[in-house]
């Protein structure tokens, strides 16, 4: 048996179930590469309508992967420093995610807006890189000085970053005069996830 049918031509499109399992994980981390740039760098994204724009492509093809490994990523940067509440705080960090994201994506489908659930998640997920940067630096800068003032700085430096990142990608889907209700919830999420980092 070859493949065709009754005498049909088969067309042949590639796919990804022959190839290599170590070609598929890298794939994978290129795109998670790809979409980081993107959240790092979100100033170019609202020169352009949403057609033209590069940027949102790539980041209408979500995927769960990066923000998983993110999310994955601050709770044991969090966990590592809670000492005998490592366990508690690294489940508490992980819910948050995963829960906060989905509220700030129902609350923007409510507002109209014409982005998809998952590709919503996928946006905020990888927002939350910055504040990653953030808990990694202060595990770092814990070993040799220990400044709430120094903390609070990073902090809201990474907040600022994550906030307007998700804005500027979030915000492309809604409605000029909902875009401040849609912005609160996710002003709100950054801002627990900011205050999970500093205590």
């Amino acid at each position: 048996m070859d493949g065709h049918m009754d005498g049909q031509i088969d067309s042949v499109t590639p796919t990804t179930l022959d190839e290599p399992v170590s070609e598929t994980i890298l794939r994978d981390l290129r795109s998670v590469y790809s979409k980081l740039r993107v959240v790092l760098a979100p100033s170019n994204v609202r020169a352009t309508s949403y057609e033209d724009n590069e940027a949102l492509k790539l980041l209408k093809d979500w995927d769960l992967w990066g923000p998983l490994l993110i999310c994955l990523i601050l709770s044991v940067l969090l966990s590592v420093d809670a000492g005998s509440h490592g366990a508690l705080v690294f489940s508490a960090v992980f819910m948050l995610v995963w829960v906060g994201a989905a509220i700030v994506t129902l609350n923007a489908q409510l507002l109209g807006g014409s982005i998809s659930f998952f590709q919503s998640v996928c946006v905020l997920g990888y927002c939350v890189f910055p504040l990653v940067i953030s808990a990694f630096v202060l595990l770092l800068l814990h070993t040799f000085v220990n400044s709430i003032i120094l903390d609070l700085v990073i902090v809201t430096l990474a907040f600022i970053w994550s906030t307007r990142a998700s804005v500027v990608f979030i915000g492309q889907f809604i409605s000029e005069e909902r875009k401040t209700l849609a912005v609160y919830p996710v002003f709100f999420f950054y801002i627990f996830l900011s205050w999970m980092i500093l205590i």
